[in-house]
């Protein structure tokens, strides 16, 4: 039982500043492009209370870490947050636009990955022998790398999904865009199956070079 309050202790801060940080960047992109939606509703902050999604920043990413340590296997680390809003027709140029608030959810979770790598790399550098933050660290790389990956995959409403649909044209973007009611039946699909872990896989390569970057 130690181990498992441990664990959770270690994956609740980068956790946290993942799922902010990802959503705040949505509204704040979105608000320099002419939405200003999401600060009305008070979501371009650093306060993890406003992005928290019980279901599924709490309680899923939780039960599958219980369930990881009780099996004493490796889970494949999933949850979510509560969608920052944005009305993209209120952009000054909604299908270009939409591909920049898209992106910047993931590209929040690769600064945040950089961040974390540098703080593994800076223990290591003053000799810091504290396992605790080493592995909150690593946990900061990989919970950042996972969200930035499964944001990209190109399905709706995923943010990869929204990049498919600024990118195609409209004859291709529109039949894109009507999958978005059917996009989570699909990626818990994709999970249940394994499949999901297959396609992420690569990209959690990644963060072995950014450590090796610092190092």
């Amino acid at each position: 039982m130690e181990n498992i309050i441990l664990l959770i202790t270690v994956y609740a801060i980068p956790v946290l500043f993942a799922i902010t940080l990802h959503e705040a960047a949505h509204g704040y992109v979105a608000r320099r492009l002419g939405d200003d939606t999401a600060f009305a509703a008070g979501r371009i902050t650093l306060n993890p209370l406003k992005h928290i999604d019980p279901v599924g920043t709490v309680l899923v990413p939780a039960t599958i870490l219980l369930l990881s340590a009780l099996a004493k296997t490796q889970g494949f680390l999933f949850g979510w947050a509560k969608p920052v809003p944005v009305n993209f027709n209120r952009l000054r140029h909604p299908k270009r636009d939409m591909i920049w608030v898209a992106a910047a959810g993931p590209g929040a979770n690769l600064f945040m990955a950089i961040l974390w790598a540098l703080f593994l790399t800076f223990q290591e550098t003053i000799g810091l022998g504290e396992a605790f933050f080493r592995y909150m660290a690593q946990a900061g790389i990989q919970i950042n790398l996972v969200l930035m990956a499964l944001n990209l995959l190109p399905i709706p409403p995923l943010d990869g999904g929204r990049i498919m649909v600024g990118l195609l044209p409209n004859k291709l973007a529109y039949p894109l865009a009507r999958v978005e009611p059917y996009g989570f039946f699909i990626i818990i699909g994709l999970l249940v199956t394994g499949t999901l872990g297959f396609f992420l896989a690569p990209f959690m390569a990644i963060g072995d070079f950014i450590v090796g970057l610092f190092r």
